[in-house]
Formats: C-alpha cells, structure tokens, sequence
C-alpha cells in the first residue's frame, strides 16, 4: 500500500504580519533563517533523508489558486498535476476530501498522511518514526489516526485530544476533542495527565476517510463527486470554481473527527510548534544572553536589548536600542514596532493594512 501525503497550504498567516502576508503567507517564508521555507521543510520531513516515508509523486499540496505559483516555484519536485488549487477557502473538510478524491482516481488502495504546510519539527527522525507507526496501524485496520503533542506547558493557545484506553505500546483511543482553554483549563489538563496538544496531523487509509466523509459529510461528498466527474477534462477548472465554494465550510475535526467513533491518537515528542504566533517563533529560534531572537540577511545590532525577535531579513543594517519584549519585523516596505505582550493586536494590523 502506497503512502500518498497530502500539505495543506491555504491559510495566509494574519498573526505574522507583516513577515506573511495574503500575498506571501508564512508557509512560503524562511521564517527561521535556515534557506527552507515552511513547505519546504513540511516537505523534507516527508520525501528526503534516512527513513524517507513518501516518494515525491504522492505529495499532494491543497492551496489557494492564487499561491499555485509559489508551490511550483518552491516544490518542483511535486508533479503540477498535484497542486491542488482551491477557489475558495472552505477550511479543512473539503480541503482534504478535494485531496482524497483526486487520489482515489490515480491510486484508490492507499494509505494517506495529512499535515499543515506551516508547523515546525525539531526532531524529523523522530517524527517519521511516529508516522511510520500510524501508517502500519491504519493500513491493516478502519481506524483513524491523530498525532498528539505530549504537552510541554499549560499552553491556551492549541486543542487538545483526551485520551482513554490503550490500544498496543504507544496509541490510544480518543474520548475527546477539547478546544482551546483558559488557563486554569489548561493547567488542569497538565497536571491530569491523559491530554495531548492538538497537531492537526491525521493518517488513513483513503477507503476509511472516504467512507467516514460519506457518512458524516454527506453534503461535501455529493459536491465533490461532481467536480470529480470533470477531472482531467477541459472542464475541470470551470466546474471546480462553480461548485468547490458550495462546501460547507467546516474543519475536519467538526466533521469527522468528533463524531466518529473509530479514533485514535499516537503521542509524539519530536519538538513540534505550530510557530502561530511571534512569541511561538521566537521560543523556537536561537537565542543570545539578553534572550533576543534575530532573523537577518543583513547587519541587525541589538544595544541595550532583551527578550526581544527581530526579523528583518530584507534590510542591511538595523540598529536597535533600549527595547525590552518588542517585535521588531520589516517586508517589503512594511514595519511593525509591537510589544510581544501585545502580539494579539497583531490580525488587526494586518486587516488595516493598504
């Protein structure tokens, strides 16, 4: 059974502004300074070095059909037929059901992995290890599988799965779905012991989501056998955009996820963050003596600095002084100066911007 990986790439990044904007979100942005951009690194994770688990011509990237483009640019590895573009955003129900059906039409006995464009992993052996295990779970059975984040603090900021029974060494049955807490809630699920961080990474067999699809989103399903009958014909881009935005617009775990009652989870910890926010990219980035984190092609000076993450990749030389806890990040003729204990301000910027 082959492993086909599906990114999904759409979203555009509103807390990241004004490093990731609507026309260059941070799934397309070196983010950490590396030389990879997010998709690139979602994409290493899955097709390259010791213990690679899919062969490029079975990644799938589902994404907005105006960042098409960006994907061929960054991904030329993955065939175009693969590139999936989505007219409108409909959240990840019909995002991965569009997936699922264009795989179903070129291998229907496949195994599937679906994970965000844009979260970071410290430990990639490790992840695919735990992939590797979900795979050679659903591939001999019906059920679906979630990867967990065993939690490293009361963070209000994820989901988080609750976990029952054992099912063998290392999965576990889901008894719920949580959304995201308050901080006494958080805390509460810390010291409980039996709650994981919600990673939106998902593994199936494409007869067990489609089958599930079928019976608890009947409504998307019936829109995506029409479109399907268009695939491949000259057709297919006109009946995608009249049809694909009449989804529902619902999230795979209200979907699906929550009502089935075939799911189980796998914890990981392989250093996973979402990286949602500049507080989250900065625990995640070197750092110096006065805790600051810098991302910069060019000369960034930090006098008197601390506890501070600057990004300012396109610039020559900045110089900094005196700031305690600030963002400090500039693209393309952008500058945002912000408090971190302020960063939730930060999708208002955005909205506002010209």
């Amino acid at each position: 059974m082959e492993t086909q990986v599906v990114i999904m790439a759409g979203g555009i990044g509103s807390r990241f502004w004004p490093m990731s904007t609507p026309e260059v979100p941070k799934q397309f942005i070196d983010v950490l300074g590396t030389g990879r951009t997010m998709i690139q690194m979602t994409y290493d994770r899955f097709c390259k070095g010791e213990g690679a688990l899919c062969k490029p011509q079975n990644v799938w990237i589902v994404t907005s059909e105006k960042y098409v483009d960006l994907v061929r640019g960054q991904l030329p590895e993955v065939p175009e037929a693969n590139i999936l573009p989505e007219p409108a955003s409909r959240n990840t129900a019909p995002c991965i059901a569009y997936a699922c059906w264009k795989i179903a039409r070129v291998n229907p006995d496949s195994n599937i992995v679906v994970s965000p464009a844009d979260a970071f992993v410290l430990d990639s052996a490790e992840y695919r290890r735990v992939i590797g295990t979900a795979l050679s779970l659903t591939a001999s059975s019906t059920k679906i599988f979630t990867v967990g984040i065993k939690p490293l603090r009361p963070e209000t900021g994820y989901g988080y799965i609750e976990t029952g029974e054992a099912l063998g060494e290392e999965a576990f049955k889901v008894t719920a779905f949580k959304e995201k807490p308050d901080a006494p809630t958080a805390a509460k699920y810390i010291r409980d012991g039996r709650y994981l961080w919600n990673a939106g990474i998902f593994v199936w067999k494409l007869s067990t989501i489609t089958a599930a699809l079928r019976e608890y989103a009947p409504g998307i399903c019936s829109i995506m056998d029409r479109i399907a009958e268009s695939f491949g014909t000259p057709d297919e881009s006109t009946v995608l955009g009249e049809l694909f935005p009449q989804c529902e617009k619902i999230s795979i775990d209200y979907a699906v996820m929550e009502k089935s009652p075939d799911i189980y989870t796998i914890p990981g910890d392989f250093g996973w963050s979402d990286l949602g926010t500049w507080g989250s990219l900065k625990a995640n980035l070197p750092q110096d003596r006065q805790n600051n984190a810098v991302v910069s092609s060019g000369s960034a000076e930090l006098w008197d600095c601390k506890n501070c993450i600057v990004h300012v990749d396109g610039l020559r030389r900045v110089v900094l002084d005196a700031l305690d806890g600030y963002i400090v990040a500039e693209r393309d003729g952008r500058l945002l100066v912000c408090p971190l204990s302020d960063e939730q301000k930060i999708r208002e910027f955005s909205s506002k911007q010209a």
